[in-house]
C-alpha cells in the first residue's frame, strides 16, 4: 500500500535506510516486494525515459596485444585516440590481466557483499577519508532518487593500500587485481599520451595521472521493479581515466550522439572511459561522456571501477596541456587541483558533471 504524500517524509526514510547499514541487499533480505519510495525516479525522468532513443551501436573494441612492431603500436595508438575523441569509451582485450585474476575479483566482491551483514556494518561509513569503507549510495542525501546499488570503496588516493587493510573475506582477490589494474593504467597512459601527440611518459611519469587511485566494488541486487529505479544515475567520472571490470549480466549504458548504447559484456574484456580531468587536460580533444547502469530483475550484477585520480598529496596543479598548442586551440579551462574538483563533485547531485565549473 502506498504512503499518502502528506504522511511521507523522505528525509526520515533516507535516514532509516542509512542507519540500517544493511544497504539495498538488506532490503531484499528483509523480504521487500516493492521498491521503496526513496528509490523511485521522478515522474518527469520516467517520461523522458520513454522518449529516449536506444541504439544497437557498440563502443569500439581495441586489441592491446600486438605491440611488437612500430606499425602495430601506432595502430593501437590511433584506435585509442579515435575512440577517446568520438566515444570517450572503449573496451580493451588482450590487456595483460589473466582471466583468473578477473574472475577472482568478481568472486571476491560477491563474497564481501554477501557475507553476514554484521560483518559489513563494521565498515559502513560516509567518511570519504577512510581508506576502506562500505556504503550504499554515494550521494544518498543529495539525489532526487536513490540508486539500487551497494559499494565497497577502496581509496589509494593519498597512499597505497596494504593487503592487511582489506576485508579478510575478499583480501587476496582484490589485492591482486589492484596490482594488475594499476599496471594496466600505466600502459594506457603511455598510449593516450602518444594519441595526443605527446611523449609516452607525459601523462604517467610527468603529470602523475595514475598516482592516486580509487576502486569502487559495486553490487547491484536484483530489483523487483527495475522500471521504476536505476542502478547508477547518469554521470561523468571525476578522474583521468576509469578502468571497469563488469560481469556477464551487463546494464552499463553510454550516451553517444543523444542515444543510449548498451555496453555488451565481452568475456575477459575491460571497459575504459575518459574522465573529466583528461577532458580538461586535452582541452576537449578527449571526451568525458555520461553513462549509467540500469536496474535489472536478475542478478546480482557485480562490477569494479578503478578511477585514476592523479597527484593529490602533495597537491598537483592540472590544466589544459600547453604543449597541445594554444595558438590553434585557446585554453578552455581553468587550472585545478584534484581535491577542489572532487569537493565540488560531491556537493551536487551525481548527474551534474563538474567540468562546466572550470570552464573559462
Amino acid at each position: 500500500m502506498s504512503i499518502p504524500d502528506q504522511e511521507y517524509n523522505r528525509e526520515d526514510e533516507l535516514k532509516a535506510f542509512d542507519d540500517s547499514k544493511a544497504g539495498v541487499k538488506g532490503l531484499l533480505d528483509a523480504g521487500i516486494k516493492n521498491v521503496p519510495k526513496i528509490f523511485i525516479r521522478p515522474p518527469e525522468e520516467l517520461v523522458e525515459e520513454l522518449n529516449t532513443i536506444m541504439s544497437d551501436l557498440q563502443v569500439p573494441v581495441i586489441d592491446l596485444g600486438a605491440t611488437e612492431t612500430e606499425n602495430q603500436r601506432k595502430k593501437i595508438v590511433d584506435q585509442l585516440g579515435q575512440a577517446s575523441e568520438e566515444w570517450g569509451f572503449f573496451q580493451v582485450v588482450n590487456h595483460g590481466i589473466p582471466v583468473s585474476v578477473l574472475d577472482e575479483m568478481i568472486s571476491s566482491i560477491r563474497l564481501f557483499h554477501e557475507q553476514d551483514v554484521e560483518m559489513k556494518k563494521e565498515l559502513y561509513s560516509r567518511d570519504r577519508l577512510r581508506k576502506v569503507r562500505y556504503e550504499s549510495n554515494l550521494d544518498l542525501y543529495r539525489s532526487t532518487s536513490a540508486n539500487w546499488r551497494d559499494t565497497l570503496n577502496i581509496s589509494m588516493v593519498i597512499s597505497d593500500i596494504e593487503a592487511q587493510e582489506l576485508p579478510q573475506v575478499c583480501r587476496d582477490g582484490v589485492f591482486e587485481y589492484i596490482n594488475h589494474v594499476s599496471k594496466l593504467g600505466e600502459h594506457l597512459f603511455e598510449f593516450l599520451s602518444e594519441a595526443l601527440g605527446l611523449a609516452p611518459d607525459y601523462l604517467g611519469s610527468r603529470m602523475e595521472c595514475g598516482r592516486g587511485r580509487h576502486i569502487v566494488c559495486h553490487y547491484y541486487p536484483p530489483c523487483p521493479e527495475p522500471e521504476l529505479t536505476i542502478g547508477s544515475t547518469k554521470h561523468t567520472d571525476p578522474a583521468f581515466i576509469t578502468i571497469l571490470l563488469q560481469d556477464h549480466i551487463g546494464g552499463l549504458q553510454v550516451l553517444h550522439q543523444n542515444q543510449w548504447i548498451d555496453v555488451q559484456p565481452i568475456p575477459a574484456a575491460l571497459i575504459v572511459n575518459i574522465g573529466d580531468f583528461l577532458q580538461i587536460l586535452s582541452n576537449d580533444k578527449f571526451r568525458s561522456v555520461k553513462h549509467r547502469v540500469i536496474a535489472n530483475d536478475i542478478g546480482p550484477r557485480i562490477s569494479a571501477a578503478c578511477f585514476f585520480m592523479g597527484g593529490v598529496v602533495p597537491p598537483k596543479i592540472y590544466g589544459p596541456i600547453k604543449e597541445l598548442g594554444y595558438e590553434r586551440n585557446p585554453s578552455r579551462y581553468k587550472d585545478f587541483v584534484v581535491t577542489d574538483y572532487v569537493a565540488k563533485f560531491h556537493s551536487v547531485p551525481l548527474e551534474l558533471s563538474g567540468v562546466h565549473l572550470f570552464k573559462l
